[in-house]
């Protein structure tokens, strides 16, 4: 039997039932409100807060932006994240982070610069789907950054990390590997962050074989003073194929 603390309800109709969880006043008129369970209302709120996270900095959204947004009243925003809008945001952060990190998988088919370009194809889609949010995340200084959203956005660097030395076939990475493997992918976040600044002026395809050939150039500078990632590098190079310009290099 579903009881009322398992679902959110508001009134369709001016004359309608009551909904208990709908703040007295104006608001508690306004149509068009549906029932939904708790899950469903809770991922309907962590949706709408993400689109406006990705379009203005955390700072300037407010709990009454959600809420009109999502066509609810602000106390019903507050039945489901108690912390307010620090506990959304949150959520919302993490919920992208978990989208971000799935777009790191790694194709199956094409050569190693290939399917590195695949990825971050998927990236610089992420990145340009949520723009004011992903510049606000990267760069801190947000009044709504904490400890927490900081090991959010280090988990995200640490899932890049595993991915890409999977994706070199790497189980056991040495320090100059895992330093090579850290130091691009901060290059990928910092020329993110300047292809917002500068309006995507560049082309994304080109900013992506730049970054390709920038993980090429790094290992091959890594790998003059560490075998293993001169291993590593051979091993790409000889999967490109004869014709592959990277391989020619």
């Amino acid at each position: 039997m579903t009881t009322m603390s398992a679902m959110d309800a508001s009134p369709t109709t001016a004359s309608g039932p009551a909904d208990p969880q709908a703040d007295p006043g104006p608001r508690s008129r306004r149509a068009g409100y549906r029932r939904l369970p708790v899950q469903q209302r809770r991922e309907q709120l962590i949706a709408v807060a993400l689109e406006l996270f990705a379009s203005r900095a955390p700072e300037e959204v407010g709990l009454d932006d959600v809420a009109e947004a999502a066509g609810a009243s602000r106390p019903l925003v507050y039945r489901y994240f108690a912390g307010g809008k620090q506990q959304l945001y949150e959520a919302a952060l993490r919920t992208a982070a978990d989208e971000l990190t799935s777009r790191f998988a790694v194709p199956l088919t094409g050569t190693p610069s290939e399917q590195l370009s695949a990825v971050l194809d998927g990236y610089f889609a992420f990145v340009a789907e949520h723009d004011a949010g992903y510049s606000a995340l990267l760069r801190g200084g947000s009044v709504v950054e904490t400890a927490r959203t900081s090991a959010i956005v280090d988990d995200v660097r640490r899932a890049a990390l595993r991915r890409t030395l999977r994706h070199l076939g790497v189980r056991e990475a040495g320090p100059r590997l895992t330093l090579l493997v850290r130091s691009w992918i901060a290059v990928v976040e910092g020329a993110s962050l300047s292809w917002l600044d500068e309006g995507r002026a560049l082309p994304v395809a080109e900013l992506r074989d730049w970054l390709v050939d920038q993980f090429t150039a790094m290992a091959a500078a890594t790998a003059l003073h560490d075998p293993q990632t001169a291993q590593v590098l051979a091993a790409l190079l000889a999967l490109e194929g004869p014709d592959a310009p990277r391989a020619e290099r």
